[in-house]
């Protein structure tokens, strides 16, 4: 533990080094810190400081810069959070609305990057089985038919059917009319069910091309989508302090093209409550080790499904990026869950 004076010390080093990106000497500290302490006084605190852990010295400053367990100590007791502009709020709301359930996700990572300027990640809702809204069928070419599929949450997919036989305009209207008028809301296993208890009644032309599209509409809306949406990468070249190590910077975008690290660690933000913060080795991921990871889960009617989350340097302005990842995570469980209800 550190006394008041050392507290308020540190929170006026890290908050003058986040602005300025410049090691924080002694002046500056006696200057913007508002307490009335000698030079002298401010240097032993600081030599305290460093012996615990929470500033050092880089080798070319007399000034200090914070170290990860300065930040922690930081954003666990000395930060002061900005609240974000009702302005701000209503265009974040307006950028999520209205949108299909995947564009949603896709606008999500496009916010959280563009109002923080680092890379913006948002983790795809674990995928139930999808309801079918409405399906059609389109005649390519011969034996060739596009099969159009629209889910109830409005993703679409489109698959291309080889058939054995020709089929006219209106048997391929039938068709479509018949899957639609008797499994409208169904996932396609629960139409495998019922179709394979009817489809003795079905007409023998277009038996096969019921088959064809079970599996093949089956089979699109199984698929597994992407783990997450990343957005904003190379804004972190434009980061000095990751810019200024190539090799640590390559780490980094292996880490978001591997994803399966960057997977665990949301999946441990979609266990807690509320915003979490990684600040460099913290993650346990070695291309981190420079960087912190603000994340919040998000929900859908309640359950968690899924989480967003900004990867930026660890210094950045935490009072700033916290409440927009909160209220990220806020705005898409409401864009969503309004999704499933209508």
């Amino acid at each position: 533990m550190i006394d008041d004076r050392s507290r308020s010390l540190l929170k006026t080093l890290v908050e003058h080094y986040i602005a300025d990106g410049q090691p924080v000497g002694s002046r500056a500290l006696s200057k913007f810190s508002g307490l009335d302490l000698s030079p002298a006084t401010i240097r032993n605190v600081m030599a305290d400081l460093e012996e615990a852990g929470f500033v050092s010295s880089p080798h070319t400053s007399a000034g200090r810069v914070p170290t990860a367990r300065g930040y922690r100590l930081f954003v666990d007791s000395l930060l002061t959070v900005r609240p974000l502009e009702a302005r701000q709020m209503g265009a974040m709301e307006e950028a999520l609305n209205g949108q299909p359930a995947s564009q949603i996700i896709s606008s999500a990572s496009h916010l959280l990057s563009g109002l923080t300027h680092f890379a913006g990640v948002v983790m795809a809702p674990r995928r139930g089985a999808s309801r079918i809204r409405q399906v059609e069928f389109l005649s390519l070419s011969e034996k060739r038919i596009l099969l159009i599929i629209v889910t109830m949450d409005g993703d679409v997919q489109n698959r291309i059917l080889n058939t054995d036989k020709n089929y006219s305009p209106s048997e391929l209207v039938t068709a479509a009319n018949y899957l639609n008028q008797n499994f409208g809301g169904m996932d396609f296993e629960q139409i495998r069910h019922r179709l394979t208890q009817e489809i003795q009644q079905l007409r023998d032309d277009i038996r096969p091309l019921m088959t064809l599209a079970l599996e093949a509409g089956d089979a699109a809306l199984s698929e597994n989508p992407a783990p997450y949406v990343i957005s904003g990468e190379k804004n972190l070249l434009d980061v000095e302090e990751l810019s200024s190590n190539m090799k640590r910077l390559r780490e980094l975008f292996d880490l978001f093209d591997q994803r399966s690290s960057l997977m665990r660690l949301l999946d441990v933000s979609n266990r807690a409550e509320g915003v979490q913060i990684y600040i460099g080795g913290e993650s346990g991921i070695a291309p981190l080790d420079e960087c912190s990871v603000i994340a919040a889960p998000y929900t859908v009617d309640g359950q968690i499904v899924g989480s967003v989350g900004v990867i930026g340097p660890t210094r950045m302005a935490y009072e700033r990026v916290i409440p927009i990842v909160d209220i990220t995570a806020r705005l898409l469980s409401s864009a969503l869950s309004y999704q499933s209800d209508n």
